[in-house]
């Protein structure tokens, strides 16, 4: 038996008044999707535990069956374990994006989604700045650049980290159109150094070539660091001793191929893939085949319905819908058709039209069976839908759902 795990970030969502009062899954062509429910376990999970705000890192924790009520520590520490880099005793780490900021407000948390090779130069001509080198010398700040906009911070300073759990630091994509003074660093000792890397990004990135050409072209400038999300050292257990499953995880995005890892799965990189709406859904596709013919299990989790409806592009979130059903979905179960196949499709967490925001409803997801026949019911693979069938009150049991018979 093969096992596939299935993931559109953000791809749930309320009905949207510009779609006639559907659902960006009502709304989008997917066939493929929507013969899965029809011969199917179908129906709703609750990824986002009570207690700990809606996001991908509790929502995908879950998933893979890690409680985060017993092992979440922050989100950039898991996303630092992707990058091999170990938070120390005593430190903490943060997502250092790249933004966007106009006019005193948040505009982007990715700056319109900013190429890999552009965001690694600014974060490291910024280090280089003799000014923010300084700085963060004196407080005792790394930051490790990736290449996305998405890099990583570690403040390594025990005066600074000794209250961390008076501070309060806000998501970047959750904010947007905010002004700076409301969603600035607040409570403890180091909000006033990150408010202060902040505003002297700002300052020194505003003038750098890259984003001067950038906004000749009518592109957003990555003009502002935001740390966010922080965390201590983290560690999950065990997949394969959990599960007796080998096997592989394939996204573009750190925090992902972080849950991966310290679980001992395999992370497969796929060149082109973004974490965009422009990605390489084929070549995840096909690393999915290639991943299956040594290993019990693959999981492949693309980004981009979750990235277009944070920038506020429904028509891209649908068509990312679209992409992954046609360019994922149906050529990995047509290049294993023949053999027994089970697979779990879901989203991890609701991503809302209306303000970009996150949300903890539960996710409606559907376990297909190859030796279960499509019952012809037409059934699609909607929110409304998914509420009629099975509820499953915690989402670390969907691997457990996926495993049995």
């Amino acid at each position: 038996m093969k096992y596939i795990l299935f993931i559109g970030d953000g791809m749930a969502d309320l009905p949207v008044e510009e779609l006639g009062g559907k659902t960006p899954l009502e709304a989008a062509d997917k066939p493929n999707i929507d013969a899965l429910a029809n011969s199917a376990e179908f129906g709703t999970a609750k990824t986002c535990p009570d207690g700990l705000a809606p996001g991908s890192d509790v929502a995908i924790m879950s998933i893979f069956g890690c409680d985060a009520a017993q092992y979440y520590f922050g989100r950039a520490p898991l996303e630092a374990a992707d990058q091999g880099v170990t938070v120390p005793e005593g430190a903490m780490a943060f997502r250092c994006n790249m933004a966007t900021v106009i006019d005193g407000k948040m505009k982007s948390h990715s700056a319109g989604g900013i190429d890999g090779a552009s965001a690694r130069t600014l974060i490291e001509d910024l280090c280089k700045d003799e000014v923010f080198s300084s700085a963060m010398k004196q407080y005792g700040v790394s930051v490790y650049p990736t290449d996305s906009y998405r890099h990583i911070a570690i403040l390594n300073n025990s005066g600074l980290t000794s209250d961390s759990g008076e501070l309060m630091l806000k998501a970047p994509h959750d904010n947007i159109g905010k002004p700076l003074p409301e969603i600035l660093p607040q409570g403890g000792k180091a909000a006033p150094v990150l408010s202060k890397l902040i505003e002297l990004s700002q300052t020194i990135l505003s003038e750098h070539p890259i984003n001067l050409d950038r906004q000749s072209r009518g592109l957003l400038p990555a003009n502002c660091v935001w740390f966010w999300a922080q965390g201590t050292a983290a560690n999950l257990p065990g997949f394969q001793a959990r599960y007796g499953k080998t096997g592989a995880v394939i996204s573009a995005v750190p925090l992902v191929r972080g849950i991966g890892r310290l679980q001992g799965l395999d992370v497969i990189l796929v060149d082109g893939a973004t974490g965009e709406l422009e990605t390489n859904y084929s070549g995840k596709a096909s690393a999915a085949i290639d991943a299956l013919k040594t290993r019990d299990f693959v999981a492949v989790h693309v980004e981009a319905p979750d990235e277009c409806t944070h920038n506020f592009d429904l028509t891209g979130k649908i068509k990312a819908i679209e992409n992954i059903d046609k360019l994922v979905i149906k050529p990995v179960l047509e290049a294993l058709k023949g053999e027994a196949v089970r697979a779990l499709i879901l989203s991890d967490h609701y991503t809302l039209t209306k303000d970009g925001s996150h949300d903890a409803t539960p996710v409606p997801y559907a376990i297909y069976d190859s030796s279960t026949p499509n019952i012809g019911t037409s059934v699609r693979f909607t929110e409304a839908n998914a509420a009629n069938g099975v509820y499953l009150p915690k989402g670390t049991s969907l691997m457990e759902h996926l495993f049995s018979k």
